[in-house]
C-alpha cells in the first residue's frame, strides 16, 4: 500500500509490518480489494486466480455425457415415424450440480447445468435441443415431440452393424462466484458426449 497507513492510526499494522493491498476485477468490471499486513521482508501472498479454483470445483463434479433414454439401445425404429429424443436428468449428467472448492484462502462456489444437447443422428441429420427432451407416452401416437425429435428418412441397413451411430453432445454452462461480498464471478463451459446405436427399418407390407 502506498502510502502506508499513518502511524498510530487504526490501520497502523505496528512496527516491523507492511500493509499490502490485493486488487481484483470482477466479471462485471467491479473492483474489489483486500488489505493484509505482513512482516517486513516477507513476500506478499501469491494471488490465487479464482477461475483456477472454479475449475477445481468443476473437476470435483465429475460431469459426464447425456444419459440417453431414447432412442433405446435395443429399440427398433421405422423410417418416417417420429422419434422422440430425451435424456434422464441427474447432477452429473444434466445438472444442476453445485460444488465448492478452496485454494490459497480463496473459496469459490460453482453451479453447472446443461445448456443444450446436440444430437447427431447418424444419417447426416443434426438436432439441437435446449432441454432434456420430452418422454414419449403411447397416448401421443404418431405426433412429433414438442421439444426434441427426429425423423429418419432412410434405413440403417447399410450402416456399420446395421445400425446408425448416434451421438449426443451436451454443453455445460458453469457459473462461479467467490465467497464474500463483492466477490469475483465468472462462467466456464464444459462439453461431454455419449453415444448410442439406432436400428431403423421399413414397415413391411404384406400383399
Amino acid at each position: 500500500m502506498d502510502p502506508q497507513p499513518p502511524k498510530g492510526s487504526v490501520w497502523d499494522p505496528g512496527e516491523g509490518k507492511t500493509v499490502y493491498t490485493r486488487t481484483c476485477k470482477g466479471a462485471g468490471g467491479e473492483i474489489t480489494s483486500t488489505d493484509v499486513a505482513l512482516p517486513d521482508g516477507a513476500q506478499a501472498p501469491p494471488q490465487i486466480d479464482p477461475a483456477v479454483v472454479a475449475q477445481q470445483a468443476v473437476d470435483k463434479m465429475k460431469l459426464v455425457g447425456p444419459d440417453i433414454a431414447s432412442p433405446r439401445a435395443n429399440g427398433k425404429y421405422v423410417v418416417g415415424v417420429p422419434m422422440w429424443l430425451w435424456v434422464r436428468k441427474s447432477p452429473s449428467t444434466y445438472g444442476p450440480n453445485t460444488v465448492t472448492a478452496t485454494a490459497g484462502g480463496v473459496t469459490v462456489t460453482a453451479t453447472a447445468k446443461v445448456k443444450r444437447i446436440v444430437w447427431r443422428t447418424g444419417d447426416g441429420g443434426t438436432e439441437t435441443c435446449s432441454g432434456p427432451g420430452t418422454p414419449y407416452k403411447e397416448s401421443y401416437g404418431m405426433q412429433d415431440s414438442p421439444t426434441c425429435g427426429h425423423r429418419y428418412t432412410k434405413t440403417s441397413a447399410k450402416a456399420a452393424g446395421g445400425k446408425f451411430a448416434l451421438t449426443a453432445t451436451s454443453t455445460w454452462s458453469i457459473d462461479w462466484q467467490v465467497t464474500g461480498d463483492g466477490g469475483e464471478s465468472g462462467e466456464l463451459t464444459e462439453v461431454r458426449q455419449s453415444q448410442a446405436q439406432v436400428a431403423v427399418g421399413e414397415v413391411q407390407v404384406v400383399g
